[in-house]
C-alpha cells in the first residue's frame, strides 16, 4: 500500500481516486473547488480544499510523506506547473503529472516532473489501433516499436500447435495467454493447438504484429 497525493478532481483525477481506492491505496485529494472535493469524499481517505499554487498550503501537506503526487490538473496548464514546480521544491518523491497537450509535457518535465500522462493522445493511440481492424480487441504499447495485442486467432492457426505456427511463419513473437469463455490460460506449452472459439495475447514487433492481423 501507498501513500498518494492527488491534486486535481475532474474527471481524470475521479477515475484516479477510484482506481487507487481500489487498489488499496492511502490517498489525500485536493482541489480548490469544494464540490468537486465533497463528491469525491467516498473515493479517497481523505480530502481537503485548497489552493495547490500556494507554496504555504503545499508546505502544509507535507509532500514529502508521500510515496507519489500526481498532478491531475487539466483545465489550468499554468496551475498544473506552478503546482509540479512547488511539490519538487518541497521535496516530493515522485511526481506524475497530466498534460493535454504535446508542449505542455515538455514544460512539466522541466519544472520537475518525474513521469506525464497524456490521456487523449493515449487514448487516441490506443483507439486507432484497436478499432482500425475487427481482429484487435485490445492493445498496450510497450516501446514506440513492440506491443501487445489482444486478437483472435487467426482462420490459418486453428487446429496447429503453437511450435508448428512459429516455425511457419519465422518470425519473432510471444504467445502470452489464451482466453477462452472469459477464462484466461497464461503460458501455453509449445504443443498447445488453436481453436476458433478463443483470442490470444501475442507479444512482438509492430510490424510482425501487424502481419499476423491480416493473416
Amino acid at each position: 500500500m501507498k501513500s498518494v497525493l492527488l491534486i486535481g478532481l475532474g474527471r481524470f483525477g475521479r477515475h484516479m481516486a477510484q482506481k487507487l481506492q481500489n487498489l488499496d491505496h492511502e490517498v489525500l485529494a485536493v482541489d480548490s473547488n469544494e464540490q468537486r472535493v465533497n463528491e469525491a469524499l467516498d473515493l479517497v481517505t481523505n480530502a481537503q480544499i485548497g489552493d495547490s499554487t500556494s507554496e504555504a498550503f503545499i508546505e502544509s501537506l507535507g509532500v514529502r510523506n508521500f510515496d507519489l503526487c500526481v498532478v491531475a490538473i487539466g483545465d489550468n496548464f499554468l496551475s498544473a506547473l506552478e503546482t509540479t514546480s512547488l511539490l519538487k521544491e518541497h521535496g516530493a518523491h515522485f511526481i506524475l503529472s497530466r498534460a493535454s497537450r504535446e508542449v505542455h509535457a515538455k514544460f512539466l518535465l522541466m519544472a520537475g516532473a518525474d513521469d506525464v500522462v497524456y490521456p487523449e493522445k493515449q487514448m487516441a493511440s490506443w483507439a486507432a489501433v484497436r478499432y482500425s481492424s475487427e481482429h484487435i480487441f485490445d492493445y498496450i504499447e510497450l516501446t514506440d516499436d513492440y506491443s501487445i495485442y489482444e486478437m483472435e486467432v487467426p482462420a490459418s492457426w486453428v487446429g496447429s500447435s503453437i511450435v508448428q505456427v512459429s516455425s511457419r511463419l519465422k518470425c519473432r513473437f510471444n504467445i502470452l495467454a489464451i482466453k477462452r469463455g472469459g477464462q484466461l490460460e497464461p503460458l501455453p506449452e509449445p504443443g498447445y493447438r488453436f481453436s476458433a472459439d478463443e483470442s490470444i495475447f501475442v507479444m512482438g514487433d509492430n510490424r510482425t504484429l501487424q502481419k499476423l492481423i491480416h493473416l
